[in-house]
């Protein structure tokens, strides 16, 4: 049995509106009485209580094995104070249990702005440096209970990844 586990850097790029497309949306500020339109979040909150709240999480650091996905909502991840922070994606493929191995891309979250993450997308984080990251989450009320879907590389793999 092979038991030995290999690192995979994942190169982190400033996340745009574009290049996060197949995931989701970036959200910069807008004008106050602004009109809705695309460029809002487009939320899938429909499927139970929607949950606003504050989670703080400590020093995270930049690797990670797992790698999670909501298939009954969209998810929305920002963080306070202007802190800049990781995270890794996989494009939803609702048909397939598993994410695709060559699809994970890392995107680095300026502190101006917020993420929405499309309904089955892969993620991982967030991640950061800082010793502590207060960041805001818009979910489900039970997603982490009913609708939290896990892989884990170190057990398919015997892979890392680190956000670089």
């Amino acid at each position: 049995m092979n038991t030995s586990q290999t690192v995979q850097q994942l190169q982190a790029e400033w996340v745009t509106p574009e290049n996060f497309r197949r995931y989701g949306q970036v959200i910069f500020a807008s004008q106050d009485g602004k009109a809705f339109d695309a460029e809002d979040a487009q939320l899938n909150l429909q499927n139970g209580t929607p949950r606003f709240y504050i989670m703080r999480l400590q020093k995270r650091g930049r690797k990670f094995h797992k790698i999670t996905r909501h298939m009954k909502c969209t998810q929305c991840l920002g963080s306070l104070e202007g802190k800049d922070w990781l995270i890794a994606v996989c494009p939803p493929r609702n048909d397939v249990n598993e994410p695709a191995l060559e699809e994970i891309a890392a995107f680095r979250i300026p502190g101006n702005c917020f993420i929405k993450l499309n309904e089955g997308t892969w993620h991982a984080g967030p991640y950061f440096e800082h010793e502590v990251v207060d960041f805001y989450n818009l979910e489900l009320a039970d997603t982490n209970v009913v609708d939290h879907f896990t892989h884990d590389f170190l057990k398919s793999h015997q892979l890392e990844f680190e956000m670089v």
